[in-house]
C-alpha cells in the first residue's frame, strides 16, 4: 500500500509520520497538496479538541471528528489533480490546478476537510476533494496565492451578510487573517470610511494596503471614539473579527445606539453579554460563517485579477518539519498573518 508523508495530530501532539495514501471515493479526485495556510482554527484544534467539538457540536460536525483517532489538519489549500475515483465526469485533466470549498459531500454526510478524521487536509502530500467543489486555478496564479481563497471568502461573506447602506460606516475589530478578509471586501464595496482597529503594527499595515482609511491602535485610543470622530452621525456597522472572550459585551457597551453588529470571528469559549444594554440601544446582531460556493468562486477570481491582493499577508512559509514552531509563531501577532505551508519540503 502506497503512503504518504503529512503532519498527523495524535493524542494532541503534531508528528510527521506515513499513513496510507487516500482513495478517492465515487464522485471524488485526488490531489497532490500543493500549498496550506496554516489557521488559527488549527492551533485551537490541536489545543484543546474536545473544546472545539463541543463548540460545533449543535452544526452537525462533532460526529466527524474523534480526538483519539489521527487528524490530518489543513483547510486552506491549493492542489494538482492526480487521479479520479468512481463515478467521475473528469473535467479537469490530470494536472490541474484546484482549490475547493474544505467539505466532502458523502451520501448522508458532509465532512469538513481538515477538521474531521474522514476528510484527510493539507497537511498531508495527498487529500480527496468532492469533484463538484474543485474550482481550476488561472494559470497565473500562484499556488500559494490560489490557496488564500479559504480564508478571504469568509469576508465577502460578512459584507454580504452585513447589508449595507450607502451611509453605514464599518468599524472593523481586529485584523487578522478574518478581520483583513472583511476590509478586502468592503474596500471593494465601496464602503467608507473603513475604521479597523488591531494591537499588531503588522496587521494595522495590512488593514491599510487591504482599503482601510484610517488604523487605530485599541493600546492608545478607545476604537469607537475614533470612529465617531471619522464617521460622525452615520450608522455604525461594527464587525466583531477577534472571536476575544469578553469582546462582544465590551463592544454592545461602546456602540452606538442602533448599530449593527456582524459577529465573524468565533469565541472558542462560551460567553456572555448583558441583553438590556443591546435592548436599550435596540442594537442589531448578525452572527455569519464561512462562504457560499459562489463567494469562494468569486474570492478566487478577485485574488487572479489583483483585485485583492493578498501577496503581503504571506508572512511565512515552512516545510512538513516547521508547522509545530509555525503554530508557536502564530501566537505572536506582531510577526505574522498567515503562514504558509509547502508539503514538499521537508
Amino acid at each position: 500500500m502506497a503512503r504518504m508523508r503529512a503532519v498527523v495530530m495524535r493524542n494532541s501532539e503534531l508528528v510527521i509520520d506515513q499513513l496510507p495514501d487516500p482513495e478517492p471515493g465515487p464522485g471524488e479526485v485526488l490531489v497532490r497538496t500543493l500549498a496550506c495556510g496554516i489557521c488559527s482554527a488549527d492551533v485551537d484544534t490541536v489545543r484543546d479538541a474536545q473544546a472545539w467539538i463541543d463548540q460545533v457540536e449543535d452544526w452537525g460536525q462533532a460526529r466527524a471528528l474523534d480526538p483519539t483517532l489521527d487528524l490530518v489538519l489543513g483547510h486552506e489549500f491549493c492542489g494538482e489533480v492526480v487521479d479520479y475515483g468512481p463515478d467521475t465526469a473528469q473535467r479537469l485533466r490530470t494536472g490541474t490546478r484546484v482549490v475547493s470549498m474544505p467539505a466532502i459531500m458523502r451520501p448522508g454526510l458532509i465532512a469538513p476537510i481538515g477538521l474531521s478524521n474522514l476528510a484527510t487536509g493539507g497537511y498531508g502530500e495527498l487529500m480527496v476533494l468532492s469533484e463538484p467543489l474543485a474550482i481550476e486555478v488561472p494559470n497565473s496564479l500562484s499556488s500559494e496565492l490560489a490557496a488564500m481563497t479559504e480564508p478571504m471568502a469568509s469576508g465577502i461573506h460578512a459584507v454580504t451578510k452585513a447589508r449595507l447602506d450607502a451611509l453605514d460606516a464599518p468599524l472593523v475589530v481586529g485584523c487578522g487573517p478574518a478581520g483583513l478578509a472583511v476590509i478586502a471586501a468592503l474596500h471593494e464595496a465601496g464602503a467608507e470610511p473603513i475604521v479597523a482597529a488591531d494591537f499588531s503594527p503588522l496587521r494595522r499595515q495590512l488593514a491599510e494596503h487591504l482599503g482601510a482609511h484610517v488604523v487605530v491602535d485599541p493600546a492608545l485610543r478607545e476604537p469607537l471614539e475614533v470612529w465617531k470622530e471619522t464617521a460622525g452621525t452615520r450608522p455604525a456597522v461594527i464587525f466583531e473579527c477577534t472571536g476575544v472572550l469578553g469582546m462582544f459585551q465590551k463592544l454592545i457597551s461602546a456602540a452606538p445606539r442602533e448599530a449593527r453588529l456582524i459577529t465573524v470571528g468565533i469565541c472558542p469559549e462560551d460567553d456572555t453579554y448583558r441583553p438590556i444594554t443591546a435592548i436599550s440601544k435596540e442594537l442589531s446582531v448578525q452572527f455569519v460563517l464561512g462562504y457560499t460556493p459562489a463567494e469562494f468562486g468569486e474570492t478566487l477570481r478577485r485574488i487572479a485579477e489583483g483585485v485583492y491582493d493578498v501577496t503581503p499577508l504571506i508572512t511565512g512559509r515552512v516545510g512538513m518539519s516547521g508547522v509545530g514552531g509555525a503554530f508557536v509563531e502564530l501566537e505572536k501577532p506582531d510577526l505574522h498573518a498567515k503562514i504558509m505551508l509547502d508539503p514538499t519540503r521537508r
